[in-house]
């Protein structure tokens, strides 16, 4: 079925719908534009927990440019996918630049966007890229922050078959044999800890772009980055909560984006200060590039500053409880 242009307008199609957009509030600084762009009661997932309401979006934007105003963010990738006639999903990679002080970093942002307008949105960024090249401490930078948790959507279980109906809605059944080897590989390498199993799903030259800008290459090093990851929370599991899939020879053809949540307890490795058993939820989303039917290339994005977060409130040592987690 056809996407009518309603929801994309007025703009060439989805892709140039969300850089344009993006470009309007973050560079141009149309940060009032935002009001017309999502609905009033729009819902954000993010790393930090769940907002309701345009005039968080409004004001969390307004601090982000003011703390940071020679940033500039522009798309790396765009996997669009319709949901129904008249909506699509659109998982947005930004790169972001800050020349003056000296960072660059990554965000993605999945939102629903129906007839032109945002009612939910999963956003999450590379904060603790951030940190470390300010040379700041992650977990001082992380006690300065609240965790709110999620509500709506995101408290209900995972979907059952994410190919027929994810978070965002019922989605086409466009890309299924790579959209299904993607979803095997989490359940087998990621969920499974078959960590040899890379190899079957992955190109021998593969290249992670994870957080804390970070860039590994080969199946080993990719291993290693899971097993990073994973060690704090050693029993935990990934919910695919979403997926979407498009080709764009612009984008070197066909991307994969997954939404997901891992559930654990922090009783593995104490990495981020003394264990303390309790449970974390960290919101990502990886955009897999596929060819000829195997991956070629993942860009993981999850916040591990709120990581930290999380363990600091719930071990009772973090003073600040935030008002805008946007």
């Amino acid at each position: 079925m056809p996407l009518d242009p309603v929801a994309y307008q007025p703009y060439a199609d989805p892709d140039d719908f969300i850089r344009e957009v993006t470009d309007l509030i973050w560079v141009n600084r149309s940060i009032g534009h935002i009001r017309e762009n999502y609905e009033p009661d729009s819902i954000v997932h993010g790393a930090y927990g769940t907002s309701v309401g345009v005039e968080e979006v409004v004001a969390g934007t307004l601090m982000r440019i003011a703390a940071t105003p020679d940033r500039v963010g522009q798309a790396e990738d765009v996997v669009w996918e319709a949901r129904g006639d008249d909506a699509f999903l659109s998982s947005h990679l930004v790169f972001s630049a800050d020349p003056a002080n000296g960072f660059v970093h990554r965000t993605i942002a999945n939102c629903l966007y129906r007839r032109g307008r945002m009612v939910e949105e999963w956003v999450v960024r590379d904060s603790l890229a951030i940190a470390l090249q300010l040379g700041q401490d992650p977990d001082a930078v992380a006690r300065e922050k609240g965790y709110l948790g999620f509500s709506g959507s995101m408290t209900e279980a995972p979907p059952t078959d994410v190919l027929a109906v994810g978070d965002s809605g019922p989605r086409p059944d466009d890309h299924r044999p790579e959209v299904t080897r993607v979803l095997e590989m989490v359940e087998q390498v990621w969920n499974g800890r078959d960590l040899k199993a890379v190899e079957d799903y992955f190109v021998r030259d593969l290249t992670l772009h994870t957080v804390g800008y970070r860039t590994v290459i080969r199946p080993e090093n990719y291993r290693r980055e899971l097993l990073r990851m994973l060690r704090a929370f050693p029993a935990g599991q990934f919910e695919v909560r979403d997926v979407a899939t498009h080709h764009a020879d612009r984008y070197a053809g066909l991307r994969v984006a997954v939404t997901w949540v891992y559930k654990g307890l922090y009783n593995g490795v104490a990495d981020f200060g003394p264990l303390t058993g309790t449970p974390v939820e960290i919101l990502g989303v990886s955009q897999f590039l596929v060819q000829d039917g195997r991956i070629v290339r993942e860009v993981r994005v999850y916040d591990e500053i709120s990581v930290r977060t999380q363990i600091a409130v719930r071990r009772g040592d973090t003073p600040y409880d935030s008002t805008n987690i946007y």
